[in-house]
């Protein structure tokens, strides 16, 4: 009996990897995101990409994390200096260090500073272009990757357990003032515009959270997905395209 449950789980995870179209996309990344129609990713030399057409192109940059979405587009370099595209170029964000930044809520930034500290910034001081005056707003408790999406924002600590923060909103980056455990165990989490939430975990599965709603903002279970036979690093989703990346640094786009 055990044998034929394990058969059924294999087929069942089979069947739903198979569901996803996938192509590779030329090049290596290391980490990426997308919003609004817009990919972007980091190689391993912190070199920073967009994807144009069919390929990823380099642009005159040096990030380790970067991120696009309703908030913009933002980075984090080697030294934890975060900066946010305007006029043509990435400009320095004073007053504030990230090693990881997210853009995808409602215009509001967040992000996780190199000692695990989570903050984020509102929509209106984003707007007006942060300053060394932004009013960045400090949250209780440690994470070392954040993300969010248009009602809630979720996150992964050090020891890999999963968290979510309710009722995000552009005039209330600190949404419901609380961080809720989440079942399960990931290295990093990503909240899609849609609301739809993926992450990877240490062993580098790939999962997607189901019964994510705004009415149910947390879900119901983990989802396991396989589109890299090696084992998967990263993940992003805009628009109903799903993009992976995969344990090599290899590219995967899925719709």
């Amino acid at each position: 009996m055990k044998g034929c449950l394990s058969i059924l789980l294999f087929c069942c995870l089979f069947l739903y990897s198979i569901a996803w179209n996938c192509e590779v996309i030329p090049g290596t990344l290391k980490q990426i995101d997308a919003g609004l129609g817009i990919e972007g990713g980091v190689n391993d030399n912190n070199e920073v990409f967009l994807f144009l057409g069919t390929r990823f192109e380099r642009i005159r940059s040096s990030l380790k994390h970067f991120t696009v979405g309703p908030a913009g587009q933002l980075g984090a370099n080697s030294s934890n200096n975060v900066f946010k595209f305007a006029d043509g170029s990435f400009k320095l964000i004073p007053s504030i260090q990230l090693k990881q930044v997210d853009a995808g809520g409602d215009q509001i930034i967040v992000g996780v500073s190199p000692i695990d500290d989570v903050f984020c910034l509102n929509k209106d001081a984003n707007n007006v272009r942060p300053s060394g005056d932004a009013l960045w707003v400090q949250l209780a408790g440690k994470l070392k990757y954040y993300s969010c999406g248009p009602y809630s924002c979720w996150g992964v600590n050090a020891a890999g357990n999963v968290v979510i923060r309710r009722s995000v909103t552009g005039a209330s980056c600190g949404g419901s003032g609380t961080f809720e455990a989440v079942a399960g165990a990931l290295s990093m989490v990503e909240v899609a515009s849609d609301g739809n939430v993926f992450g990877v975990d240490a062993q580098g599965n790939l999962y997607i959270r189901a019964g994510v709603t705004i009415s149910n903002p947390p879900g119901s279970s983990w989802t396991n997905v396989v589109i890299c036979p090696n084992g998967h690093k990263h993940v992003t989703f805009d628009l109903g395209m799903l993009y992976v990346i995969c344990s090599d640094g290899s590219i995967r786009r899925c719709i």
